[in-house]
């Protein structure tokens, strides 16, 4: 099945939309709780599977669904068609602070792989499916575990990541990533895991243990703020058990509560 040709425009810095655009009939596929807006003539569902494959039996979609479960998904995917005589837009937004990025399908060999949470939206005729890393050292010590989410299909698929997005381009090269920072990257692209140097480095470095190479040739997605990243410092300041707020400094921290009226 062909992906459905649907137009788009992203709005936004930090927090951004993609707003697509369906002609009438027209479908986009998107994670659960993704919708933003959309205008009256567009109708949504929550379906089991993603409508790549419209001949599959219940128990294709119910592997499928069972897939999507691995990689810490929800079970449906919501399914929003325009059903209108004229052009209808409906809107996603990522759920954290980032960037939204297009990915043409057709440009980057039929298909990528992205961390299993990257994923946002699609046009109907995209296929999602896991795929498991090659060797065990990357499944036990990557970020992304032993699954990734592989998109397959000729149209247009959009991935989230956070703070700034870079894209590289590799030619028979080799890069070392931090494994929280890989957002997707095409198939001619080998995905393993290294030590981070020597023992003491490991220790004390303070860039993880482990550090992800990709070498080959193809597109590299990399974010500069991973989402884990950002929930593991906002849960290192936040307020403790006891209800006093946990500072940059013991100083400035003491000196927040006195103004807050917390006192020492």
């Amino acid at each position: 099945m062909g992906s459905h040709e649907i137009d788009f425009k992203i709005m936004g810095d930090d927090m951004q939309i993609v707003e697509i655009e369906l002609d009438p009939e027209e479908t986009v596929i998107a994670e659960a709780g993704a919708m933003n807006y959309m205008d009256s003539d567009i109708q949504f569902e929550a379906k089991m599977g993603d409508g790549s494959n419209p001949s599959a039996g219940f128990m294709d979609k119910l592997f499928g669904a069972g897939q999507r479960i691995l990689t810490g998904e929800s079970l449906m995917m919501t399914h929003f068609t325009n059903h209108g005589n004229r052009k209808q837009s409906v809107a996603f937004a990522a759920p954290y602070p980032g960037k939204i990025i297009p990915m043409n399908l057709a440009e980057t060999g039929g298909n990528i792989l992205c961390q299993k949470d990257a994923f946002l939206c699609a046009a109907l005729g995209t296929k999602l499916s896991i795929a498991f890393t090659k060797r065990f050292g990357a499944g036990l010590f990557g970020g992304e575990g032993f699954i990734l989410q592989r998109l397959e299909g000729d149209g247009l698929a959009f991935v989230q990541a956070g703070g700034t997005v870079i894209k590289k381009r590799l030619e028979n090269q080799t890069l070392k990533v931090d494994t929280g920072c890989i957002v997707a990257f095409s198939s001619g692209i080998d995905y393993d895991i290294q030590r981070a140097g020597g023992l003491k480095s490991m220790v004390f470095g303070g860039e993880g243990l482990f550090l992800a190479t990709l070498r080959g040739t193809g597109v590299v997605l990399l974010q500069s703020l991973p989402f884990s990243r950002l929930a593991d410092r906002i849960i290192r300041h936040a307020p403790s058990h006891g209800g006093h707020r946990k500072g940059e400094g013991s100083v400035l921290g003491k000196l927040g509560g006195l103004l807050d009226g917390d006192g020492f």
